[in-house]
Formats: structure tokens, sequence, C-alpha cells
């Protein structure tokens, strides 16, 4: 009768180091990869079918999740560039800031965008300093933790700044603007992730005598899509999950989100979709839903893989 275990075989040494070399470079090969994607700055054009007969397009320039830092130059010089569009509008869902010296830097280079009309929602990256977290944390259940405890930014100033050029602040609110001979009527709420919306606060039918009803969120927590969608607001535009991020790449389409870092569904982490998901146009008590991938991340993990950061153009024309 042979022995009742057998030791079990150990690679040889070379082999081991090999093996560990190759892991090591692709490794640092991915991380560079990922830091290169994360400065890749991509314009998307969209087109959402809902303005009424006759009405000509509005192109709408949705910001969101530039979480700028003073020496990011790069990006600062593509949002520059963006008043080349020539927008009718632009709606900012927040998280503008990464550092305390951020908010001239921002209104730099938004300076010819805040010429355009505007309306704007602010983030937890607004109000807070980011902090140096695991990443992995964001692949785990939601524990309801949230960064509250870092320094504030001075999100004062930015809302100051914003405000002076005439943007429209939607923090838990209403507004209203006619552009281009379309008038809108426009709801916002402050930041879900941090539980700031205050839902009762904007509750009620949206207003049938505007052309288009609009709803603005950071943060596209489900709770506040769903009383969106039920009000009538005509379309949703939201921000917050850079996409996942760092995504699972596929062949011919948008990386495959692991993550959304709120409760929407990964399938709807960036883009254009319905809500609730399985509505279509004209089906009561549902809306457009857009949700933009960003233009940052935090400044301590730089990195995006399969989800390029993105401004979006989004060209409202008539509802067929």
């Amino acid at each position: 009768m042979g022995p009742l275990w057998q030791p079990c075989a150990v690679p040889p040494l070379p082999f081991v180091r090999r093996a560990a070399t190759a892991g090591a470079v692709a490794g640092a090969g991915l991380a560079t990869y990922a830091a290169w994607e994360a400065r890749q700055y991509t314009l998307r054009r969209v087109t959402v079918p809902l303005l009424p007969a006759g009405h000509g397009p509005l192109r709408v320039l949705h910001l969101s999740d530039i979480h700028m830092t003073p020496d990011q130059r790069a990006k600062q010089e593509w949002l520059r560039g963006l008043a080349d569009l020539r927008p009718d509008l632009v709606v900012n869902t927040g998280d503008n800031l990464a550092h305390m010296r951020a908010v001239p830097v921002v209104a730099d280079a938004l300076a010819a965008l805040l010429d355009v009309p505007g309306v704007y929602v602010l983030g937890s990256n607004d109000y807070y300093s980011p902090g140096l977290r695991n990443p992995v944390r964001y692949l785990l259940p939601d524990t309801g933790d949230r960064n509250t405890t870092t320094p504030q930014l001075p999100w004062p100033d930015l809302k100051d700044r914003f405000d002076s050029a005439g943007w429209l602040d939607l923090t838990n609110g209403f507004a209203a603007l006619t552009v281009g001979g379309t008038s809108l009527a426009f709801v916002g709420v402050d930041d879900p992730h941090l539980r700031y919306d205050d839902l009762d606060r904007v509750a009620g039918p949206a207003d049938r005598t505007a052309d288009v009803r609009l709803a603005v969120t950071h943060a596209p927590y489900l709770r506040v899509l769903d009383q969106f969608a039920r009000d009538g607001y005509d379309a949703i535009i939201a921000g917050h999950t850079h996409g996942g991020q760092v995504c699972l790449p596929t062949l011919g389409g948008p990386g495959r989100a692991l993550t959304t870092n709120c409760d929407l569904d990964r399938g709807r982490a960036r883009g254009l979709h319905r809500h609730p998901a399985t509505s279509a146009p004209g089906d009561e008590g549902s809306a457009w839903l857009h949700v933009s991938a960003g233009l940052g991340t935090n400044p301590y993990i730089r990195f995006r893989v399969a989800c390029r950061p993105e401004a979006t153009l989004l060209t409202l024309v008539a509802a067929s």
C-alpha cells in the first residue's frame, strides 16, 4: 500500500521567477494603459427625440464629474475647446472640483461656456475633498458610509461663479428657460449619494405648459429617477457613475461596467436609456435617461479601462 499523501511538486525556482516577472510586466502595462486612457478626453454625440413637432433641434452640452485639479492642463484646454460646439444649453451634473484651488481653474476652463444658458447641480466631490481610497471598495456592497470627514472644498465660490454667469442652480428646486424658441422647465435635486436630495420639496407633476421638461441630478439613484419619471419629466440627466470607470472590454461596443457606485443597474452606467429600463417612448410614467461617464477620476486613482472620459453633446429633436 502506498502512502496516503504525496508531496506536491514545487515548480523550479527559475519558472517562479519568470512567472512573477511576467505578472509584474503585465500589471505595469495595464496600469500604464489605464493612466493613458484616463486622459483620452472624448466627445460623445447623442440624439434624443423628445421635442414637440415643429421645434428645431436644441444642442445641449452635458458636463459631469470633471474632478479638476490645477495641474490638469490638458483637461482644461480640452474643456475650453468645447465652446467651439456652440451649444444652446449647458447642463452640469456636478463633481467639478478635486482640489482646494480648483474653482478659478474650472471657471477659466468653462469661461466661454458660462456665456451660454446653463443649469447645474453639485455632487459630493464639490462639497468634500477627495481622499485616498482602496478602489476595490467600489466593487463591494455599499455600506452607506460617505466621505464627509475630509475638509470641505470651496463649493460656495464655485456656486457664486456659476450664479454670476447666469447659470441656474437646481439644488432641490425648479427653474425655467426659453432657448431657441423652445420653453424648458427644469427640476433638480442636491446630491442623492450623500442623501442631500429633498424629493418632497420637488414632488409634483411637471409643468405641462413648457415644451420640454428636464430633470437633473448628480447621482442616478432609483428613488430619484422613479419620482422624476412618474412626475412627467421628458428626460433625466445625471452623472456620478464614471461609466463604471474600470470596465470589462467588449467587442464593438462600450466596456461592461462592474459597478455604478449607486443602485442603478450596470447596464445603464452610461449613455442614453429609458427609465424604467423596460419602458418605451410614450409610456406613461417613463422618461429618457442620459448618464455621463464623466471627464475625471479621483485624483489619487487616475485610471480608466474601456471607459474613456467624456462630455456629451445631446441633440434634442422632434419626437416622431
